[in-house]
């Protein structure tokens, strides 16, 4: 019998999501007919227009929405709720503005009973990691755009989660920030190896990031093209940018997503008055 390799730590079985849409009087659908595997391990990038279902995909597998046909599987088992096993960051850190750095790291493992001597190690070794050494006691009104983000992917980071799931969580960011924020994930997720999911509008940074960087159609969401990202790791943009491959692969997905876009604002178009 043929070696199948190993079984996905994320599937997506022909997943459709629809929303009623109370504003039209009508129903959405989002995503549909939309089928994915993610490896164990792997940092997968998902691209598309702005209302493609990208974060809708990120909530189906986070448990905060479920899926109106097909199935979600993490290790081969439906996705019913949210868990520990998936990190979740968000655009907005979404921290506890009156908890300190160290505080907002740790509350999950505080709030499910866990050890201090176990949470507070993590805690040191994530706080190091990302570049927050003597912000401990801070809280987040101290903190800047960027730091408080690394806050934000530490707390989700400390619970040693299956899989982290970012939802744009460098789209609010300065150029130069966002930069350093990619290559400090990288070289966290280089050694931490959890399963990722991406979600992002921007191809400079999916490319940068993905092992895979899977492109979505206009809405309803399917999946268009599935990409292999052939550059090795360790990464910089100072030696990508100048690669023949990397300016073919940029322009090939500026193209994708183009067309995307072109149909996705068409579509909006004829849907007429909002």
């Amino acid at each position: 019998m043929a070696n199948l390799g190993p079984p996905p730590k994320i599937e997506l079985r022909h997943v459709s999501k629809s929303f009623q849409d109370l504003k039209r009087g009508r129903e959405t659908v989002a995503v549909e007919k939309f089928s994915l595997a993610v490896q164990d391990g792997e940092f997968l990038c998902l691209l598309g227009p702005s209302g493609c279902g990208k974060s809708t995909i990120l909530n189906l597998v986070a448990g905060f929405e479920h899926p109106t046909k097909g199935e979600v599987l993490l290790d081969g088992e439906p996705i019913l709720r949210p868990g520990p096993d998936r990190g979740v960051v968000f655009q907005e850190p979404m921290l506890f503005p009156w908890l300190t750095v160290l505080d907002n790291i740790t509350f999950g493992p505080r709030m499910n009973g866990g050890r201090p001597e176990a949470y507070l190690s993590a805690a040191a070794r994530y706080i190091t990691l990302m570049g927050l050494s003597g912000f401990e006691r801070h809280r987040p009104y101290e903190l800047s755009g960027g730091m408080k983000q690394r806050v934000a992917i530490a707390r989700a980071w400390i619970t040693d989660p299956k899989v982290l799931l970012l939802d744009e969580p460098f789209g609010a960011l300065d150029a130069q920030t966002r930069l350093m924020m990619q290559e400090l994930l990288v070289r966290v997720w280089e050694q931490a190896r959890t399963t990722v999911v991406f979600v992002t509008h921007d191809v400079e940074e999916a490319i940068f990031l993905a092992d895979r960087v899977c492109l979505m159609t206009a809405r309803p969401g399917q999946l268009k093209e599935d990409l292999r990202i052939p550059f090795d790791r360790p990464r910089n943009y100072e030696d990508l940018v100048p690669d023949k491959r990397y300016v073919e692969l940029k322009r090939q997905v500026f193209h994708s997503i183009r067309e995307e876009t072109i149909k996705f604002m068409s579509q909006d178009a004829g849907a007429g008055p909002a």
